[in-house]
């Protein structure tokens, strides 16, 4: 059953259009991977999927909720992570930070603990847990803002970049975390230029071109079309061809 449908749909801003007629759908328990150069449309169509922007044409359901008609049931079956700046509060401690967001969810304080218990030890958080984020390293506020995210338990994660800025330790505990996240049930979407991470942790990928859906569907079925086996080439064959496959 698909826990995210994605049904036509094209996002203009004014003259300028950053998504045109894309389709695709995620399973429940599915990890997809979304990749594309800067200024595909990825995180346009992610923004559009956690119902912040509206499509101009076309639709998205959540679990069932339109972005268009359902906005508020759509946020509260998802946890976004976007790439560039975390966004955490730098005089609150990473206790606070993802706390303050859990009582946005409407959290009660006993779950809310445990919530943030279970995500310290995931991500191995324990040693800054409660100390100010405001000096703390980009990996280090990377984790506080995915466990900010995860906070309220959502069943749908659309996790944008999510590896920026990480070490390669902190990276090896996101694959875990995904796989962690996977087994739980939680269908995910998460967008990287890491061919490697997509190759490991996603099902399915999607391959995303100047605002156009050029590829869905696994490696495998990729390198078939494409009768290339290098991740990295198949993505540069994809886009300097502008064509779609499959």
């Amino acid at each position: 059953m698909e826990a995210v449908t994605v049904e036509a749909v094209t996002k203009r801003f004014g003259r300028i259009t950053a998504v045109e007629g894309i389709s695709f759908a995620i399973r429940r328990g599915e990890v997809l991977g979304l990749i594309g150069e800067n200024g595909a449309g990825k995180t346009t169509t992610m923004r559009m999927m956690a119902a912040i922007l509206q499509p101009t044409e076309g639709e998205i359901r959540i679990n069932g909720y339109s972005v268009r008609q359902d906005a508020m049931a759509v946020r509260r079956q998802i946890g976004i992570l976007f790439g560039g700046d975390v966004g955490l509060y730098e005089r609150l401690t990473a206790r606070e930070n993802i706390a303050f967001f859990g009582r946005l969810y409407g959290l009660e304080p006993k779950r809310l603990a445990e919530r943030i218990a279970f995500l310290a030890e995931l991500l191995g958080m324990e040693a800054f847990l409660d100390r100010r984020v405001g000096p703390f390293s980009r990996g280090m506020q990377q984790k506080v803002a995915i466990a900010r995210t995860l906070v309220h338990d959502p069943d749908v994660i659309l996790l944008d970049e999510p590896t920026t800025g990480l070490d390669v330790s902190a990276a090896a505990v996101f694959r875990q975390l995904i796989t962690a996240l996977r087994q739980a049930g939680k269908t995910i979407l998460f967008s990287s230029h890491n061919m490697g991470e997509i190759e490991k942790l996603c099902d399915r990928l999607a391959i995303m071109h100047k605002g156009r859906l050029l590829f869905v569907g696994t490696l495998a079925e990729l390198r078939h079309y494409a009768g290339l086996h290098d991740l990295d080439d198949l993505f540069v064959k994809m886009v300097s061809g502008g064509e779609r496959l499959g």
